[in-house]
C-alpha cells in the first residue's frame, strides 16, 4: 500500500463519522438529544455518506484514467460524452413522469450505455491509429465532444418540452447535482457498477503507463489500442453513468482530484488511479458536509453548484499555469 493511499484511507476513516454527525441539526454521539437520532443516522446520513464515497470515487478514478489515456491534464469524464448522454437519459425520464421511481436510474444508465455504444461506433477506426499515432486519440476525443454537444442540445429541447412547470423545475433542480434525500436503494444502484468500473480502470494502469511513451511505443510493448479503448469506454461508462443516475450532474471532481494527488505519486497513471478514487471520495464527502451545514435561507446548497464554484477557478489556475509554462 503506497503512502498516498494510506493517508487518504486514514482521512476517510476520520471524515466518515464526522459526516454522519454534521448537518443542520448536529448529533452528539455521547449525548444524543435529537429525536430518532439512530433512524436519522442509519436511514438518511449513512446512505448519503456511502453514496458520496461511491460517486466521488468513481469520478476521481475516471478522471485520472482519462488524463492518462488522452495524455491531457485537462481531461474530465464529461469530455467522453458519456456523462451528458446519461444526463440526457435521466432528463427524458422526467418527461414521461417516471422520475420518482426506478425509471430515472434506468433511463440514466441506458443513456450512458447508448453513449458508450455511439462513442465506440463513431470512433471505430480510432484504435487502428493509422500512420499518425495521435490520430486515434484525437478522433476519440472529438467523438466524445460531439456527443456532449448533442446531448446538451437535446436536454435544452427537453426543457422546452416540459409538460408542466413542476416537471421543468424538477429537471433543472436535478441537473444541478446533489445526493440529498437519497436512500439505500440509490446506493445499490450506484455502488456495484462503480466498483466494477474502478477495478477495470485500475487494471488498465499498465497499458496507460505504456501509452505515455506514445502509441507506437505502447504497441511495441504489447498494448492493444482497440482493447484499451473498449475498456476505457466500458469503465468510464459504468462509473460516470452510475453516478449521474443517482446524483445528477456533478462536474470537476475528475479534473481536480488527479492534480491534487499527482505530486504525491510517481506521476504514472497506474499509481494515480487508486489515490484519485480515494481523493474523489474524500472531496465529495467533505463538500457534501459543507453543503449541509452552510446556512442558506433557500435550503441546502446543491452539491453540483458547490463543486462548480470550486472547480471553475481551479480550472482557470491550471490554464494560467500551462500558459506560463508554454511562454
Amino acid at each position: 500500500m503506497t503512502r498516498p493511499v494510506l493517508v487518504l484511507l486514514v482521512a476517510l476513516v476520520l471524515a466518515v463519522p464526522l459526516s454522519l454527525l454534521a448537518g443542520r441539526v448536529w448529533i452528539d454521539p455521547f449525548h444524543p438529544v435529537v429525536a430518532n437520532a439512530a433512524v436519522i443516522l442509519a436511514e438518511l446520513r449513512l446512505p448519503r455518506a456511502v453514496l458520496a464515497l461511491a460517486v466521488g470515487g468513481g469520478l476521481g478514478a475516471a478522471g485520472a484514467a482519462m488524463q492518462g489515456y488522452l495524455r491531457n491534464p485537462l481531461a474530465d469524464p464529461g469530455l467522453f460524452g458519456i456523462a451528458p448522454t446519461a444526463a440526457l437519459g435521466a432528463t427524458l425520464s422526467f418527461l414521461v413522469g417516471g422520475a420518482a421511481g426506478w425509471l430515472l436510474p434506468v433511463f440514466a444508465l441506458t443513456g450512458a450505455g447508448l453513449g458508450m455504444a455511439l462513442l465506440a461506433l463513431i470512433s471505430a477506426g480510432a484504435g487502428a491509429g493509422g500512420g499518425d499515432p495521435g490520430r486515434g486519440i484525437a478522433l476519440f476525443t472529438l467523438s466524445g465532444m460531439m456527443l456532449a454537444s448533442l446531448s446538451s442540445a437535446l436536454m435544452a429541447l427537453a426543457l422546452s418540452l416540459a409538460p408542466t412547470p413542476f416537471a421543468l423545475t424538477e429537471i433543472v433542480t436535478w441537473q444541478m447535482g446533489a445526493i440529498a434525500d437519497r436512500s439505500w436503494r440509490d446506493v445499490w444502484i450506484c455502488a456495484p457498477p462503480t466498483v466494477i468500473g474502478v477495478i477495470l480502470l485500475a487494471s488498465s494502469g499498465r497499458d496507460l503507463d505504456a501509452l505515455t511513451l506514445g502509441e507506437t511505443a505502447a504497441r511495441s510493448l504489447g498494448v492493444d489500442p482497440r482493447h484499451l479503448q473498449w475498456r476505457m469506454i466500458a469503465s468510464v461508462g459504468l462509473t460516470v453513468g452510475a453516478g449521474v443516475a443517482v446524483a445528477g450532474v456533478i462536474g470537476f471532481v475528475g479534473l481536480m482530484v488527479p492534480h491534487l494527488v499527482r505530486p504525491f505519486t510517481d506521476r504514472r497513471p497506474s499509481s494515480l488511479i487508486w489515490p484519485s478514487a480515494l481523493g474523489g471520495a474524500l472531496l465529495l464527502l467533505v463538500a457534501d458536509c459543507l453543503c449541509r451545514v452552510l446556512p442558506l435561507a433557500g435550503g441546502e446548497l446543491r452539491l453540483g453548484v458547490a463543486l462548480a464554484l470550486l472547480g471553475t477557478p481551479f480550472f482557470l489556475l491550471l490554464l494560467l499555469r500551462m500558459r506560463g509554462g508554454a511562454a
